[in-house]
This record gives structure tokens, C-alpha cells and sequence, in this order.
């Protein structure tokens, strides 16, 4: 049996997969236990600074929770895994996204839904395929979107969050872009190709001030803007070797050579 999620570690970059693209890359007990334990991994990895999120397939980045398991469940009269959000044993896929030390930057395309949508709001960085069919269908199966309806508030307009998640409807990759959920719409050909280089540059970057800027980013939410400012949430790049490395480029007009140290 193949595994439901492959990773790979090169050039700083951890590309992480979701391989089940026959069924549409939807999320299982199984599939959401070893992604856990990939975007865990490459928090810690310190060879890792970029994590790429992608998917098998044509026709789905993730649709969402995989029914077919849920309806088991069912009939055992056994929990889903997720069925009291950020309760029980197991680490919730989406906070171990959020909380990962790492830039992680989302290739998503064709169904994203449900699930699969949370996955890609808890990413930093989302460049979509032109064929995208992005949207929060729980309303209509009745699950909770606990994940979106937190995060989907903060990142738009609260009345147009409801609407999503109210209507459970599904926009285009372009009204996602004009909505600001994801970063870049690209040809779907070129989707692969347009993450790969977004992700070198930014390897190109000082990795501790990239870690910093985003637990900044995360940890500061909801802060006065004063308290915000007195908070050093680690890596402290000030203090790095990096950062004299990258002043001593600048003035020798080379290229840094940065050790994430």
C-alpha cells in the first residue's frame, strides 16, 4: 500500500504530497496522522526553512474529509477523529500547520473543499491553479468548520466569511483572488512550476528572519500593538550569525551565505 503522504527534503525545501488522488485527496484518520507527522518533522528539521504543500492528481488539492470513512464510523458508532475540535489525543492537522516554525506555502488546485479548504487557510502562502473550486461545504453535510470559521473571520470581511460559510457555496480562483485567500492564480500547468520558484526565493532569504516574521505574525494576533512590539517570540535574528553574514555581504556585493544560525 502506498503511502497517503510523501515527503521530500531538498534544497531547504520539504515538498510534502497528499497521495490520494483517486479519491480526490480527501482526509483520513491515516492521511491526517502522517501529514501531522510530516509538518512535525519539518518543524524541528534544522535543514528544512520552506515547506511546500501539494497534492497528486488533476482534479482535487483536497476535497475535503473522506465521507466514505465518516460513514463507517457511523455504522461502528466510533468518533471521527475530529469531531470535537482541538479535544482528544491527536494533534489537529491545522494547528500543526499554523504552529509550524516554517513558511509553508500551499500549491492548490481544482477541489479544494471542507477539509481541504481549512488545510489551505491554515498555510502562509497559497498559489492557486486557474481550474480552483475553493469552498466550506460543512453546512451541507453538518459538520462544524470550526478551523474556517475561526480563521476565515480574520483574514476577510466578517460578512463575506458568514456568507461562505453559510452558503456553503464554492467561488472560482478568481474571486478567491480578489478576496484576497490566495496569493497567485496561475495557469494550472504552471502551478508546479510557479510553487518551486516561489518557494527557492525564498530559501534565497535569511531562514531565522523568515521564522521570526512568522511567529511574529502568529503569535502577535489579537495583541495591542504595544504589547505586540515587546514580544520576542524566537528565533531572535538580531542576535544570529546570519545576520552578520548578511551585512558583510551586502557590503562585499556577494550573495549571503546563510547557516540558520
Amino acid at each position: 500500500m502506498s503511502a497517503e503522504v510523501v515527503v521530500e527534503v531538498d534544497g531547504h525545501i520539504a515538498t510534502i504530497t497528499l497521495n490520494r488522488p483517486e479519491r480526490l485527496n480527501t482526509l483520513t484518520d491515516t492521511l491526517v496522522e502522517q501529514l501531522v507527522a510530516a509538518i512535525e518533522a519539518a518543524h524541528h528539521d534544522d535543514d528544512v526553512w520552506v515547506v511546500v504543500l501539494r497534492a497528486e492528481g488533476t482534479r482535487a488539492f483536497c476535497a475535503g474529509r473522506d465521507l466514505a470513512e465518516v460513514a463507517e464510523h457511523d455504522a461502528s458508532d466510533s468518533a471521527i477523529a475530529d469531531s470535537l475540535p482541538m479535544r482528544g489525543v491527536r494533534r489537529n492537522l491545522f494547528e500543526a500547520v499554523v504552529e509550524c516554525a516554517k513558511p509553508v506555502v500551499a500549491a492548490i488546485f481544482g477541489y479544494t473543499l471542507g477539509g481541504g479548504a481549512e488545510l489551505a487557510l491554515a498555510c502562509d502562502i497559497r498559489i492557486a491553479a486557474d481550474d480552483l473550486a475553493f469552498g466550506f461545504p460543512e453546512v451541507k453535510r453538518g459538520f462544524g468548520a470550526n478551523f474556517a470559521s475561526v480563521m476565515l473571520p480574520r483574514m476577510i470581511p466578517v460578512g463575506t466569511a458568514n456568507d461562505l460559510l453559510f452558503t456553503g457555496r464554492t467561488i472560482t480562483a478568481a474571486e478567491a483572488l480578489d478576496l484576497h485567500l490566495v496569493n497567485r492564480v496561475v495557469p494550472a500547468d504552471q502551478l508546479a512550476n510557479t510553487t518551486t520558484e516561489y518557494a527557492a526565493g525564498l530559501v534565497a532569504n535569511a531562514p531565522l528572519t523568515l521564522r521570526r516574521c512568522k511567529a511574529m505574525g502568529t503569535k502577535t494576533q489579537g495583541m495591542p500593538i504595544a504589547a505586540a512590539l515587546r514580544l520576542d517570540a524566537a528565533p531572535n535574528p538580531y542576535l544570529s550569525q546570519d545576520r552578520k553574514e548578511g551585512v558583510a555581504a551586502f557590503l562585499e556585493k556577494r550573495t549571503p551565505r546563510w547557516s540558520a544560525r
